[in-house]
């Protein structure tokens, strides 16, 4: 019989390596197997390499404990940034958007990561997020504008719309960034010019 074998063929660790690989974003069995045979034939030390750098990670990354974006400090290297413009404040769902966002080269602003978007059909709901989080800074800090910039999806339109609801009575500048971005699209996987072409041509909610 043609195709890839089914777990019963694999020895026991392998099969157990393909079944974790399996359980990664956009990995199907084929590319788990492919990957897990790579592993096999790389050299001892870069297998371990690479396994060490998963359970440091794992270790020493955490949350920023003001924007919620991933760093090995209290800190990250963005807020502790004294050149950034803190009465401009971007707010993005996850990490990987503010990485986005970042390889624009346009946005000097602080941001806030919200961890996640509004998604009822997942019971996540405004109390999960960083809501909460986003209110105390917006009291605390002298902050003039807040760009919303969450992906154009019916999840990331949610979200901003009910941002935009609890931020605009307190007399804030509240923005979304719009043009260039395709219903549905994801901000990681926009170019730059086009991100570019958001930020510069957000509207007001």
């Amino acid at each position: 019989m043609s195709g890839i074998p089914t777990m019963l063929h694999y020895a026991k660790p392998l099969a157990r390596l393909v079944a974790e690989l399996e359980k990664l974003p956009g990995i199907g069995p084929k590319s788990a197997q492919r990957m897990a045979f790579y592993l096999l034939r790389i050299p001892r030390e870069e297998a371990m390499q690479l396994a060490h750098a998963i359970a440091e990670v794992k270790e020493k990354i955490g949350f920023c404990r003001e924007c919620f974006n991933f760093t090995d400090q209290e800190l990250c290297d963005i807020c502790r940034d004294t050149r950034r413009d803190r009465s401009l404040l971007c707010v993005v769902s996850e990490p990987r958007d503010l990485m986005a966002m970042e390889r624009t080269n346009e946005f000097r602003g602080v941001y806030h990561v919200l961890q996640g978007v509004i998604s009822p059909q997942d019971g996540i709901g405004p109390d999960v997020l960083r809501i909460r989080e986003l209110q105390a800074r917006l009291y605390e800090n002298e902050i003039q504008e807040v760009i919303l910039a969450t992906n154009p999806t019916i999840e990331g339109d949610a979200t901003a719309f009910y941002l935009a609801r609890l931020l605009k009575p307190l007399g804030l500048k509240v923005t979304r960034i719009a043009h260039g971005l395709p219903a549905g699209g994801d901000l990681d996987y926009a170019d730059q010019a086009t991100l570019v072409s958001a930020l510069q041509w957000r509207r007001e909610m």
